[in-house]
């Protein structure tokens, strides 16, 4: 007779194995066990969607708004080996190529005709037209994270890959980008000419961090580079042209592990987010009506040699995704396989939008736009966040898909519909868990370190406002 104690589940988690933006945020896609689907980011909608059978996918990388996408295979069942790039053309839903290697891939990065694969310790630049090519091929240090990062606007040039050094930054210039081909008549206003080259050979290493880097980030220009190491505690803003350093944002104290970093289409703004379960939004310029918060004594730096902390820069707004957990445990769980598919509850990735409110009445002014996040979580989350400076400067109505349902005012999130329009209440998961004496406990994840640290960072701050949310189904996502 079996006497081990078993979790009762009321459904299974739902499993996204890879979910990543286009450069311009205008699409996205996921990996599920199903195969793997691509979506209008806002508003949100399914554009197409394939069954693959025999595997699953590590990765799918949309080459920005074309039919054209690469694939890598992985999880306890890969479709196509770890080490093969497969190019897969959707409007034939058939792939067209595959490009072979000696080891595992890491990471890709592409732009308009130009593909980046990141293997352990070099990184392989190809040219994708007519046929496919090899351009270069760039050593780095052990890049077991696969970190590079690609600029994509009309005539940039920057590919940034990790140096030959630990924490190092090498930048690569490619041919200038392509902008992209007009459909439909042409445009009366006359094409955008190239910028001029620099007057000076730009800088080609950057000393980061000392310790190992945990993201690579560029905007779509390539002016700009942003860069987190494995401490996770600061996000150092690079100019890629004098490789000298503009900012120094401060996430937090505790060690963290920052999962990405994100421009703002104009540059004027960052988003980071980490383990710890909480988007942090940082101003980069003064234009933003937003400022961010610093040390009572960061006035006095210049005239009291203080500790660096005290001039440090955080962020003047967050937003904690909760932690979505859909079983009660009775009993402690086993350790996990490192084989096993599991995903991280508070895992995402984020995004930037633009929003036209609709309260633009006044006559002959330019249409103001409004710049809001949108964060999907491994776990089915689809969340579109207004910041604190434009919910109360401008008041953006609330669809009706993200009025909340009166289950979720009362603090219990419902399971009923998959597209949910109330996420689980942060109250009822962050409240103090009850513990019988048996030693028996509620299945919801604590840790007194992370909850510390979000309570520390989180009360001088401002909230983001939450505008919409999407739960993902299980038979048709985000459809």
């Amino acid at each position: 007779m079996n006497l081990a104690r078993h979790s009762i589940s009321s459904i299974a988690p739902v499993l996204i194995f890879d979910a990543r933006f286009d450069p311009d945020c205008r699409i996205f896609t996921t990996s599920t066990q199903a195969g793997f689907a691509v979506y209008r980011t806002w508003p949100l909608q399914l554009l197409r969607k394939r069954e693959i059978t025999g595997g699953t996918l590590s990765a799918v990388v949309p080459l920005q708004t074309s039919s054209l996408l690469f694939l890598v295979g992985g999880g306890r069942s890969p479709r196509y080996p770890p080490n093969k790039v497969i190019l897969w053309d959707d409007a034939l839903a058939q792939e067209v190529a595959e490009l072979e290697f000696r080891e595992k891939v890491r990471g890709l990065a592409c732009r308009r005709g130009w593909l980046a694969v990141a293997l352990r310790r070099r990184v392989v630049v190809f040219q994708v037209g007519e046929s496919v090519a090899r351009y270069g091929e760039w050593d780095t240090c052990d890049n077991v994270r696969g970190l590079l990062a690609m600029a994509t606007a009309a005539y940039s040039t920057v590919l940034a890959i990790p140096g030959r050094q630990m924490g190092h930054i090498q930048l690569v210039h490619l041919p200038p980008c392509s902008p992209p081909q007009s459909i439909g008549p042409p445009a009366s206003a006359p094409p955008s000419r190239p910028p001029p080259a620099p007057t000076k050979h730009p800088v080609s290493i950057i000393a980061a961090h000392t310790t190992a880097l945990s993201t690579l980030s560029v905007p779509p220009s390539g002016r700009l580079l942003a860069t987190t190491s494995s401490r996770g505690t600061l996000i150092r803003i690079w100019d890629t042209n004098t490789g000298k350093l503009v900012r120094e944002l401060r996430r937090g104290t505790d060690k963290a592990e920052i999962y990405g970093v994100a421009f703002r289409p104009d540059e004027r703004e960052v988003c980071v987010w980490s383990d710890k379960g909480t988007v942090h939004v940082f101003a980069l310029t003064a234009g933003t009506g937003a400022s961010n918060r610093q040390s009572t004594f960061s006035p006095l730096t210049p005239f009291i040699p203080l500790p660096k902390y005290f001039d440090s820069e955080w962020s003047y707004a967050q937003y904690r995704i909760p932690a979505q957990s859909a079983h009660i445990s009775l009993s402690a769980q086993p350790a996990k396989p490192p084989t096993a598919d599991v995903v991280d509850e508070e895992k995402c990735v984020v995004g930037w939008i633009q929003i036209a409110p609709d309260d633009q009445d006044e006559a002959g002014r330019a249409p103001r736009v409004e710049y809001q996040l949108v964060a999907l979580t491994y776990t089915g989350g689809w969340y579109r966040l207004a910041l604190p400076s434009s919910s109360t400067s401008s008041s953006v109505p609330m669809t009706s898909s993200s009025s909340p349902s009166p289950a979720s005012r009362a603090g219990t999130p419902t399971l009923r519909d998959p597209l949910s329009t109330s996420p689980p209440s942060v109250r009822t998961i962050s409240m103090a868990r009850p513990r019988s004496g048996s030693g028996s406990s509620f299945g919801v994840r604590s840790d007194k370190g992370k909850e510390r640290e979000r309570d520390k960072e989180e009360k001088p701050g401002r909230e983001c406002v939450l505008r919409e949310y999407r739960r993902f189904g299980r038979w048709d996502g985000w459809g």
